[in-house]
């Protein structure tokens, strides 16, 4: 298992990379301080199964993790910025 702390856009996550979790999938959970809504999560945590070897592809976890939120940011016309319910 592999834990990380980075800074994202402002925002800082822990992520944390399990290889071959279960022997069958690589496991990649996201969490931002506070919980802080992200590209991918309303709620500021996500957990996500992929194939083995789709992280390592990738550069490993910081690298994965990083290119996910800009994509889905990018996709999706995310901002980051909280609405108000008042």
């Amino acid at each position: 298992m592999e834990q990380r702390t980075i800074t994202w856009r402002g925002i800082a996550l822990e992520i944390t990379f399990t290889p071959e979790k279960f022997g069958l999938v690589d496991h990649t959970e996201i969490m931002s301080e506070n919980r802080v809504p992200l590209p991918v999560t309303e709620t500021g945590y996500r957990s996500h199964f992929i194939p083995v070897g789709a992280v390592t592809d990738h550069g490993g976890a910081v690298a994965f993790v990083t290119a996910w939120l800009d994509h889905e940011a990018e996709r999706t016309g995310w901002s980051g910025a909280q609405l108000s319910m008042f």
